[in-house]
């Protein structure tokens, strides 16, 4: 079956095709999403294949989004969103309907709450330019304090990029000492290093890593998988400190107009097919227990994990980003 559906998902990148027969522009799914393009296209490709359903994405930051999803609350234009860190999704909840996948049995993270289904697992790391660093050692969050390092760091708004949010979640806990509020003792300290400079969106910060515009950068891993993938001059550092492995999520908008196509890209996305396909070819781990982890991800196994507590960096959201945002801007603590 993975052949048929390589054979087929390659057949539409060379053609361009889809058999999509919907005609109505009105009549067709609207999936809202953070993740790349290049992460998305093929598996929209596929999707309109097989369903015969016409996908319109609409591509921004998740903080965007909810803002988006927010404002268009009394006439919903949106369908499913498709990406964004699990406490980025559950402090918003209401905003979605409840589904539970046909896919729920394989979940490694089960869908708990009835809205969010979980996508993909996706570790917090350290994007190294290895072609820049010269001799600066990085091993982990402390050593990004380093005076060589200061406005050389790529670091996204946690306001609105959520890999940026769980990179602030992973630094809290990581320097956690029993009071979680201490560990902003920390974020002052990378504030300062980061020299006035914050990025809009979680994909500056790789490809500002990449284009030399920065040595390193705080991201997710398959940004930073794909681009060693491709042989560029990247180091993935899993922070000494520990990392968390959070999983990601898809859900349907509350009063989507198409519901029943929203369920079906929610199993589609779910399904073993394409979580072989995106851990295989896309730098991504699997949702799924019975998925083959990509040989170019290290195992969880040899990378120190450490866990937060879920429901406490959900409700306090809006908390931490706001004692960010007077950090940044020198409120003090």
């Amino acid at each position: 079956m993975r052949k048929i559906f390589l054979f087929s998902f390659i057949f539409l990148l060379l053609t361009g095709c889809s058999t999509s027969t919907i005609e109505n522009p009105q009549d067709m799914l609207v999936v809202y999403s953070p993740h790349p393009l290049e992460f998305i296209d093929p598996i929209i490709d596929e999707f309109e294949s097989e369903s015969n359903i016409i996908v319109k994405v609409v591509s921004a930051g998740t903080g965007e989004l909810l803002n988006r999803i927010e404002n268009e609350s009394e006439d919903t234009k949106g369908d499913v969103l498709w990406g964004g860190s699990l406490s980025t999704l559950e402090s918003k909840k209401d905003l979605f309907e409840p589904y539970y996948s046909i896919n729920e049995d394989a979940a490694i993270f089960k869908n708990k709450d009835g809205y969010i289904t979980k996508f993909t697992l996706v570790p917090s790391v350290i994007m190294v330019n290895k072609n820049l660093i010269g001799d600066i050692e990085v091993n982990g969050y402390e050593d990004l304090l380093q005076e060589e390092l200061k406005g050389r760091i790529a670091f996204a708004d946690p306001a609105t990029s959520s890999s940026s949010y769980e990179q602030l979640i992973n630094q809290l806990w990581a320097f956690n000492d029993g009071d979680i509020w201490n560990s902003f003792s920390y974020v002052d300290k990378l504030i300062t290093n980061l020299d006035g400079k914050l990025l809009e969106r979680s994909r500056d910060v790789y490809t500002g890593v990449v284009d030399g515009e920065y040595f390193v950068g705080l991201t997710f891993e398959d940004p930073a998988a794909k681009y060693v993938q491709n042989s560029a001059p990247i180091e993935i550092v899993y922070p000494i400190e520990g990392t968390i492995v959070r999983p990601d999520g898809v859900a349907i908008i509350k009063d989507s107009k198409h519901s029943d196509y929203a369920k079906k890209f929610i199993d589609f996305v779910t399904s073993y097919e394409i979580q072989q396909y995106i851990s295989l070819e896309l730098n991504r781990r699997s949702i799924r227990k019975d998925v083959e982890i990509n040989d170019g991800l290290k195992s969880l196994d040899d990378i120190l994990l450490i866990e937060d507590d879920q429901q406490w960096s959900s409700d306090n959201k809006d908390k931490i980003i706001e004692k960010f945002k007077k950090l940044f801007n020198g409120d003090g603590q």
